[in-house]
């Protein structure tokens, strides 16, 4: 089954990772951890901000507004936010700058939201999300298994890779309609290929 959804995400995941590189994913999350930013710290802060800040600013401007020109600058941040977990979770192995990371994340935004329907986001999203977190504690274990094969000087499997693409499209997916960039909600439907995905339910949430 092919997903017809307005945020699509490609991302060429290399056969071989530089053990430098991972070491350097090791140094930096202990550097952030220092400092107090941890993954758990940012995903609740986007979860709380996103869909408040979409709030104002559609107060301020309208819903059409808000679509057409806030959101373009809204997605640029995020978009750097998912390649930088793209590069965390070892799907590429380059720091995301403004160069080619290999990681492809499109939006076109839907939708003229209002301030009641950015901030019902705060529940309506909440199935989505917690599909997610049991997809990201799958992830992390993988990430351990993947992070020793690299450390011994093998390959990405290929399953592990393709699991993990699938998480990130699954994220950027829900942080683009919490955001209020798409009308949309999420499909419940795990993609790890070509845009072609497993249904996990027979629908999705309201």
């Amino acid at each position: 089954m092919q997903v017809d959804y307005p945020v699509h995400v490609e991302v060429e995941t290399p056969a071989h990772f530089e053990r430098i590189q991972l070491l350097l994913r090791l140094a930096l999350a202990i550097a952030l951890g220092w400092v107090g930013v941890t993954a758990g710290w940012l995903v609740c802060t986007l979860y709380a901000a996103l869909p408040v800040v979409a709030a104002i600013a559609i107060s301020s401007g309208g819903g059409s507004r808000y679509r057409d020109e806030v959101a373009p600058r809204i997605w640029q941040v995020l978009r750097w936010l998912l390649q930088f977990s793209a590069y965390m979770s070892l799907l590429v192995d380059r720091f995301p700058t403004d160069g080619d990371v290999g990681v492809d994340a499109t939006l076109r935004p839907t939708g003229t939201p209002s301030i009641g329907s950015a901030l019902l986001r705060l529940l309506t999203s909440i199935p989505s999300g917690l599909v997610l977190c049991v997809l990201w504690f799958i992830s992390g274990i993988l990430w351990v298994i993947a992070a020793v094969i690299v450390l011994l000087g093998g390959d990405m499997p290929p399953s592990i890779a393709k699991f993990q693409r699938g998480v990130l499209r699954w994220s950027a997916r829900l942080v683009a309609y919490h955001a209020s960039l798409v009308e949309e909600y999420p499909p419940f439907a795990f993609e790890t290929d070509d845009g072609h995905g497993t249904p996990l339910t027979a629908g999705s949430a309201p």
